[in-house]
Formats: C-alpha cells, structure tokens, sequence
C-alpha cells in the first residue's frame, strides 16, 4: 500500500516533468551537445571538447556584448524598479485619484508586444522620419538622435522601462495589498505618518517581491534581444551584429551557421546568467537574515 500511495503523487506530477523534460531540460542538454563540436565544410564535424569554450572566453565580441548588457542592467534596471515602486506606493496610498486607470495606464503597455512597442519607439525617434524630426522642424532645433551610436543602448533602455514598468508595478502592487491594514491602524494611531508607514511597514513587506522583480530584471537584461534585432532596421550603424549576446549567438547561428560556437555562446551566457542572478539572491537573503 505504500508503494501505491507514493506512485499516485508521480502520476500527479509526470504531465509537467515530461513537458519540463521536452521544452527545458532536452534543448540545454542539445546545446551543450552541440557545443562540444565543431562543423567545417571540409572534415565534416569533429569532437573538440573546450575548444569552444576557450575561444569564447577569449572572444572580444562576445565580451563587448556581455560588457553592454551589464551597463544596461546597472543602469536601467534600477531606474525601472524605483519608478515601479514608487508608482505601487502612490496607488496603494489611496489618496491618488482615479487609481484604477493610473493602474491598468501603466500597466497597459506591457500587452503591447515587444516587436510592436519597439517600432513604435523606433519611428518616434527617427530624425529623418518620425518625432524627433518634427520636433526639429517646429521649434527649429536640432536634438540629439537617439539612434545614434552612443545614444541607441539608452533609447532600448527607454523602451524596456516603458514596456516593464508597469508589469512590475502590479507584482509590488499586489503585496502591498496583502499587508494587513490592521498594522497601518495602529501606526496611525502611534502617530506614524506616512513616510513612517512606508519605511516601517510597506518596504519591509515589500523586501521579497522587490527580490522577485530584481531576478526577473536581471535575467531579462541578459536576454536582450528583441529590441537591438528590429531597431536594426531602423539604425544598422549603430547596432552592431555583436550587440548583446543573445543577438550574437543569433547571427552566428542565422547568419555565420556556426551552429556549434553559437550554441557554446548560448551555454557561456546562461551561466554567467545564473551566476549573477545566485550572487544577487544569496545577497539579498544574507541581507534579510
């Protein structure tokens, strides 16, 4: 009967790890098959071991790439859990008026697909054809291109902040609704004040969720891809073919068929990816202890 009982739980749970096995586990199993070898037009494919490896960790592209996404990381992710914070506090305050629009406003644009959001930001910014353009012409000015090469990471940033701000918002939103209003009662009645409540009270209880949109943040940043791919299109000289690794990996796949040193390009950054977002939540829960 034992037996029984403990093959019923497998049977629960064998649905999800025959997906999680399929559509997880097999393609990074794939990839670091396939980084262990290399392809040539004359010798066919070969079995090189770390050769791959060495030749990304020694690749200036590939750290060019890495280089970038971490100055966007440091800098937009930030900028975009503050103002998510913020914007949770001011609604939850409950002295915003209207905070039900200024809720599903702000939190609309991460409906918008990220293909979509990223040429509607890309014609606005166009100094040939879009906003920036006529803004030029109407005030007789000349502003600087936000696709242009020192610019262009800062317009992604924009443009991320835009689409994410607003996602986050509603996971800090959420565990703010949960405190108990009990404890904002009795701090009233101590003769707490806001700012007071907010310190005490809202950011303690917002220490986990503000970890979960950090990690979610971070791997995101990580993974930049869809927006440097079709702002391509728009500023082929100021994206490179190397931008982020992600992209990297796609036109060394796509464009190189270098099946093999993009797949160890995919295997190298989504350690480091694990790496870095382990590091941020060992921090965080030493922190906390």
């Amino acid at each position: 009967m034992v037996t029984r009982r403990s093959w019923i739980g497998w049977q629960f749970v064998a649905p999800f790890l025959a997906v999680f096995a399929l559509v997880f586990l097999a393609p990074i199993a794939y990839s670091a098959y396939l980084s262990l070898y290399r392809t040539k037009l004359i010798g066919g494919t070969s079995f090189v071991g770390a050769q791959n490896y060495t030749k990304a960790l020694h690749d200036p592209q590939f750290w060019s790439a890495v280089g970038r996404v971490s100055l966007f990381l440091i800098v937009q992710v930030p900028i975009m859990l503050l103002l998510a914070l913020l914007i949770a506090l001011a609604i939850d305050s409950g002295r915003l008026y209207g905070a039900a629009f200024f809720r599903i406003s702000i939190f609309l644009p991460y409906a918008v697909p990220a293909v979509v959001a990223t040429l509607m930001w890309g014609f606005m910014y166009g100094s040939q054809f879009g906003l920036i353009r006529n803004l030029n012409e109407w005030f007789g000015v000349t502003l600087p291109d936000p696709l242009a090469p020192n610019l262009v990471l800062a317009a992604i940033g924009n443009i991320t902040t835009w689409e994410f701000v607003g996602y986050n918002m509603i996971i800090l939103y959420a565990a703010l609704r949960v405190v108990d209003p009990s404890l904002y009662e009795a701090a009233a009645i101590d003769g707490a004040g806001q700012f007071r409540i907010i310190r005490a009270i809202k950011l303690p209880a917002l220490r986990g969720p503000l970890l979960i949109t950090t990690m979610f943040s971070i791997i995101g940043s990580f993974q930049l891809f869809t927006e440097p791919v079709v702002l391509r299109t728009i500023a082929p000289n100021a994206i490179l073919t190397y931008f982020t690794p992600n992209y990297y990996a796609w036109q060394l796949s796509v464009g190189g068929q270098q099946f093999n040193y993009s797949a160890t390009v995919a295997v190298v950054m989504g350690l480091l990816t694990m790496l870095v977002a382990y590091l941020v939540q060992a921090r965080a829960v030493r922190k906390a202890v």
